[in-house]
């Protein structure tokens, strides 16, 4: 087993041009003896920036598959254009450990024009964090990842339901400039932990999946989360949020889930 990397600063450290390791501030909410996917999704966005960099497109849509759960090794994440081209590109970024892929992000990118003339539509702004208390959800869940978030929200948070903010002082990859894009992607998977409808420790509630899209470019290094979760009545979930910079709105997030009763 590869040493875990007790680098305070970072949540990952670079191994070579496309393996990464894990610090301890991945430590997972399910399981601390794995990751939390949140960081790993963050960095397979940087990755994509960093290894097929563009000034004229802008990333509009990323769907991930959650293919399994990470362990606290190294892995390995590589990317590859799937569909290049001049006003639409799709590419892949996929992440592997042990041989096996564990999660997998396609990343639609759009070219950018000046559409200020028709803008609108997005919603309000949420009232800014600065003077709001934060809330102690390590008090919740486990984990090093939970440990170095700061949660603000907006108003107490209630089952299935919560308008808060959230930030980390701890950076992507040790050492690497990364865009506020990719550091706020990477807070984006927190959401289905924020809004619990019962408890964790009586129900498991994992997500498949993380679909994002945006509508412009976020910024700053605060995400705003309005989330809310549904339970169906046949082992189905969805946590649905709109998310925010500073500003104000910037996109939409959605969250399969697999319910079950936890035993034991």
């Amino acid at each position: 087993m590869t040493p875990v990397d007790q680098d305070p600063c970072s949540y990952f450290t670079r191994v070579d041009e496309n393996r990464y390791r894990p610090t301890v501030h991945t430590g997972g909410a399910w399981s601390v003896s794995e990751q939390h996917i949140s960081p790993l999704i963050g960095l397979l966005v940087h990755a994509v920036e960093r290894a097929h960099p563009v000034a004229d497109k802008a990333i509009s849509r990323i769907g991930v598959d959650i293919l399994g759960v990470i362990g606290m090794d190294d892995f390995e994440v590589r990317t590859r254009v799937l569909r290049p081209g001049r006003t639409v590109e799709l590419v892949e970024s996929t992440a592997t450990a042990h041989g096996r892929s564990v999660a997998v992000a396609r990343i639609w990118r759009l070219s950018t024009s000046d559409t200020t003339a028709v803008a609108g539509g997005a919603g309000p702004a949420l009232p800014p964090p600065d003077d709001l208390p934060s809330w102690p959800i390590a008090e919740r869940w486990p984990g090093g990842y939970i440990t170095g978030i700061d949660m603000r929200p907006v108003v107490d948070p209630t089952p299935g339901h919560v308008t808060t903010w959230l930030s980390t002082p701890i950076t992507l990859v040790d050492g690497e400039p990364v865009s506020p894009l990719a550091r706020l992607i990477g807070l984006v998977d927190t959401a289905n932990g924020i809004a619990v409808r019962v408890p964790p420790t009586e129900w498991a509630f994992p997500n498949l999946d993380l679909t994002i899209h945006l509508f412009r470019e976020p910024g700053g290094d605060w995400l705003g989360l309005d989330t809310s979760v549904v339970f169906g009545a046949d082992g189905r979930g969805l946590t649905s949020s709109t998310l925010h910079d500073l500003s104000g709105p910037i996109g939409r997030a959605e969250q399969v889930l697999t319910l079950r009763p936890r035993t034991g």
